[in-house]
């Protein structure tokens, strides 16, 4: 009998601890794929302010390439003069970059002097340069280089006399030699196509833009 209520005794704790267990709500086990929330949230995109989206007004334009220009690791570009503006857009940066909500432009200008390609990224809200790329890529044209390629050419006599009746400048490429020999493998060109307004090609110039000549005039159908 002792020993069977001493056994009892024994088992009441186990009882209370079951009690209690049961008594504990069970935490519900995290679905799979759910993102985790904390105390800390980042920043929203959607409450991004939709005029950094607008386009470039001519004053901030101006602004931004006087910034470009002034940059003391341009200073031999600004100085010679020799470059051409190929685009000056809004740039805008998601969060949590700290360069987000603030007014961008990036700037692509193309450094003839230098034969070489400037990629900056201009903060107009502290009118620095936040980021600067040199580069020996060359981008697309710009729509100034277009219409200089088609004069020169126009004026050439030796497309002149390749014309033939009816044909006009159709359009105006980018153009990179393939063969080392050209002129135009290192030098910055543009292939002006002519040809009838039907879209049959005859003539293809090739425009050296650095000393705005005609390097090659090939027939079209030998392009």
């Amino acid at each position: 009998m002792a020993a069977a209520k001493k056994a009892g005794k024994g088992a009441k704790p186990m009882k209370i601890k079951a009690k209690m267990a049961s008594a504990t709500p069970a935490k519900k086990a995290p679905k799979r794929g759910a993102k985790p929330t904390g105390g800390r949230t980042s920043p929203d995109v959607a409450n991004a302010d939709p005029s950094l989206f607008d386009p470039l007004t001519a004053g901030e334009v101006a602004d931004a390439l006087r910034t470009l220009t002034e940059d003391r690791r341009l200073g031999s570009m600004a100085k010679v003069g020799r470059y051409r503006v190929i685009c000056c857009e809004p740039l805008v940066v998601k969060p949590p970059h700290w360069m987000a909500g603030h007014r961008l432009a990036r700037v692509v200008v193309y450094d003839y002097a230098a034969d070489r390609t400037v990629d900056a990224c201009i903060d107009l809200d502290a009118g620095v340069v936040a980021h600067l790329e040199l580069t020996k890529s060359q981008p697309m044209l710009s729509r100034d280089e277009e219409a200089l390629a088609i004069s020169i050419a126009m004026t050439d006599d030796r497309v002149r006399t390749k014309l033939l009746l009816g044909d006009v400048p159709q359009t105006t490429m980018h153009y990179w030699g393939r063969n080392p020999k050209d002129i135009s493998y290192t030098r910055r060109s543009a292939a002006v196509i002519f040809g009838r307004s039907d879209g049959h090609a005859s003539v293809v110039a090739v425009v050296d833009l650095l000393d705005n000549q005609v390097t090659q005039v090939v027939p079209a159908e030998m392009w």
